[in-house]
């Protein structure tokens, strides 16, 4: 290893290769949307939504936007900015003729997805196989390798950055030669990955002569004759080379295994993958956090996670997991029948389902999921009977 930033599979890239253009990709994502009629004569419209619209984002998302409602090529978009406008009829209609009159028209616009940016590549407007007007958007976005991106050789050797080390640091040969790329030697023995050996002495052969070598399994250049060019080039017989470290300067022990070979950038990037969150969305029906990544949601503490915390006695810290950090709820209980209480909107007061105004109401902090349990059980038949005691300091 060197540095020790290329354990367990990583690699590390020469800095200086990655600022040249090494290994760089443009990723590319298209948002699309459609015109859609419903019935009643009312329809979706592409355009740019006014501010009287139901869910107006603001002046600034839709300041990317033509005349037309759609992000014109070549302008730069960035997380949450809307590239195509579009409003749609109110849901739901009512009997009632205030509903009618207004017609209050929602937001209905397509955003570049949280976390994204990217620069409007192409505008394709078309019409969809039931008529309606389609319009698509593609974004493109230059990816530069980062620490996190995975890369493999074409041997099955796969490996995210460890580290980009700058050039300087680098270990260099006698010629003066720094590696793009430095990966571990422990990835290649229990995998016997030998091919990808001989890709890099094949490589520096190939290199140093300018002509191609045959691959072909079982058919191409043999071992042999790959050694016997190596020394007619001046190279050591087994493709290691004396190398320096660029840190100190001076030789290092071993003598390292150095050549030519292919590695591709693969699509898991960890632009894709980085998520966090502090508050956000929750479920309507449990108040709970929402779940993945792109729907902003929280880092789950499972039930194996609880058993350590349980076993550890930790109780204070599972608390906060469970209840201050997810579903906290305060409810009213009734003493007396021990059914929860509902607030009676006129008198703005608990009630009791049973005992009415006259029960005799306890506040207590539980988990909305647990409130919600309760009324399903109710909804069953079931009479889930709370019992009620102080709280111990």
């Amino acid at each position: 290893t060197y540095t020790g930033y290329n354990i367990e599979d990583a690699v590390i890239l020469n800095k200086a290769s990655v600022e040249r253009g090494m290994l760089r990709s443009v990723f590319y994502r298209t948002y699309e949307t459609e015109e859609q009629k419903y019935p009643g004569g009312e329809e979706d419209r592409i355009e740019i939504p006014d501010s009287s619209v139901k869910g107006y984002r603001g002046p600034e998302a839709y300041s990317h936007l033509d005349e037309d409602g759609i992000a014109p090529p070549e302008a730069y978009v960035s997380s949450s900015e809307v590239i195509i406008g579009k409003t749609s009829p109110p849901r739901f209609y009512t009997t009632l003729e205030a509903e009618r009159i207004l017609k209050e028209r929602r937001d209905a616009s397509i955003a570049v997805r949280r976390g994204e940016k990217g620069i409007v590549d192409r505008v394709i407007i078309t019409e969809s196989p039931e008529g309606n007007k389609l319009v698509k958007v593609r974004l493109r976005e230059l990816r530069i390798p980062e620490l996190g991106d995975k890369f493999a050789s074409r041997h099955g050797q796969k490996g995210v950055v460890g580290m980009l080390l700058r050039h300087e640091d680098m270990p260099f040969t006698e010629e003066g030669i720094v590696p793009d790329i430095i990966v571990n030697p422990h990835a290649l023995p229990s995998r016997m990955t030998v091919a990808q050996l001989l890709e890099s002495m094949a490589g520096k052969v190939g290199a140093s002569t300018g002509q191609l070598v045959d691959a072909t399994p079982f058919e191409g250049v043999k071992e042999e004759d790959l050694r016997k060019l190596l020394l007619k080039l001046g190279y050591k017989w087994d493709g290691k080379e004396v190398m320096y470290s660029g840190i100190t300067g001076e030789r290092l022990v071993a003598d390292i295994f150095i050549g030519v070979v292919y590695y591709q950038k693969l699509h898991h990037m960890v632009a894709d993958k980085i998520h966090a969150r502090a508050r956000g969305p929750v479920q309507i029906l449990t108040r709970q956090p929402t779940e993945g990544r792109s729907r902003e949601g929280g880092l789950r503490l499972g039930e194996m996670e609880r058993d350590v915390l349980i076993a550890h006695g930790a109780s204070a810290l599972l608390y906060e997991r469970m209840v201050e950090s997810s579903d906290k709820y305060v409810m009213y209980v009734c003493e007396l029948c021990g059914l929860p209480a509902y607030l009676d909107a006129k008198s703005n007061k608990p009630r009791c389902p049973i005992h009415g105004d006259t029960g005799q109401f306890a506040k207590v902090t539980v988990p909305y999921a647990f409130k919600l349990l309760l009324q399903e059980l109710i909804a069953l038949g079931i009479y889930p009977k709370l019992e009620l005691a102080e709280v111990l300091d």
